[in-house]
């Protein structure tokens, strides 16, 4: 009998402190986690910061708190977290106890392996008692969001092409034509546009005649991505690595002309994440910090995925209205006939087009 009583006692008392420890674990629990930064670079070196508050006056025997992230972050391992990796995320489980009113805070070690738009938007915790009698669970609405960029180059690992155009916008840059500006006329040159001809002076001589324009002291430039490896890519990209090389050249071109109070604007063929406003698929040229950190967050977006062939994003800036002369960059792993012929219509319209020489790096990627 002496038995029986002990075992009841026993389920009594199990019973007690399920009903205490465990049915309500997670009434009283506050959970947040965020990045120690809103934007960063791939390479870069970040924190996560978790901060989860007991307000109980009991404690949680067992707390579990399990989330899935990107695996384009690198986490530095620690006992109390196990990570499962997959291609495209990683789940990460801790496991551990929590004191009566008791707040703590973890900060985990991160290394952005990556570029990218990442969304932490939910985690879930699971309580216990000290018998696991009973496992309350509660989903926490996060909505976090890191935008990684592309990496920056070093100047010596820019392509010759880049300086080369470089230099040339710099000496420009205080004799640029302004198209609004009409100083006269001059005699037609090799590679004036038709629409600069002067039909009525080009009557009176005789001879071809263009409207002569004045200079403004800002070029502006566009920079052009092409995400195709190849004129026979027609969907996803077949060597991501070429793409993201290519990525941090756009990057690097864009924060040297902002720097130097140029206006740029970014454009690519590509996909762009769900997760960006629509107005980043195409960015005209402007100033600021502000417009950098605009473009470099489009590229940051862009999906290794093709929108449309390269040379049908060339002609259509061929078919834009502007009275403005542009100053294109053109980023592409390779260059054919459809985009020769779409450069030159952009060039018929007074524009200036240069290409970035990529065939190094395609090399050593094994293209």
């Amino acid at each position: 009998m002496a038995v029986l009583w002990l075992f009841l006692a026993c389920g009594l008392v199990m019973v007690l402190q399920g009903l205490i420890l465990g049915r309500s674990a997670l009434g009283k629990l506050d959970y947040d986690r965020h990045f120690s930064t809103r934007t960063c670079y791939a390479g870069d070196r970040i924190e996560m910061v978790e901060v989860i508050e007991n307000k109980r006056r009991v404690p949680i025997p067992w707390l579990r708190l399990e989330a899935m992230l990107p695996a384009s972050l690198g986490f530095k391992r620690s006992k109390e977290t196990w990570i499962s990796e997959g291609q495209i995320y990683q789940n990460h489980t801790s496991f551990f106890s929590l004191p009566a009113r008791t707040r703590i805070t973890r900060t985990h070690q991160i290394q952005c392996r990556g570029r990218g738009i990442f969304r932490m938007d939910t985690a879930t915790m699971t309580g216990s008692d000290l018998f696991a009698m009973y496992t309350p669970s509660l989903k926490v609405t996060l909505n976090k969001r890191l935008v990684v960029y592309p990496s920056l180059l070093r100047d010596e690992e820019l392509p010759s092409s880049w300086k080369t155009w470089q230099g040339e916008l710099a000496v420009r840059r205080w004799i640029v034509e302004d198209p609004f500006l009409f100083t006269g006329v001059r005699g037609y040159a090799p590679g004036d546009a038709m629409n600069r001809i002067h039909w009525k002076a080009s009557a009176r001589s005789g001879e071809l005649q263009v409207h002569q324009h004045g200079y403004s002291a800002d070029p502006k430039a566009m920079i052009l991505l092409n995400i195709e490896v190849s004129e026979q890519m027609w969907n996803v990209v077949t060597k991501p690595e070429i793409i993201e090389e290519a990525l941090s050249y756009a990057a690097t071109c864009a924060a040297a002309l902002i720097r130097q109070g140029m206006a740029a604007g970014f454009a690519s063929n590509a996909s762009l994440s769900p997760d960006t406003d629509a107005r980043m698929a195409y960015l005209a040229p402007d100033y600021g910090l502000p417009h950098l950190e605009d473009l470099l967050e489009a590229m940051a977006a862009v999906e290794l995925k093709i929108q449309r062939p390269f040379y049908e994003l060339l002609r259509i800036e061929a078919e834009l209205e502007t009275h403005e002369t542009m100053d294109y960059f053109l980023v592409t792993p390779y260059v054919s006939a459809a985009i020769r012929d779409a450069v030159r219509l952009i060039e018929l319209k007074g524009h200036r087009v240069s290409i970035a020489d990529l065939s190094e790096g395609m090399k050593e990627a094994g293209a």
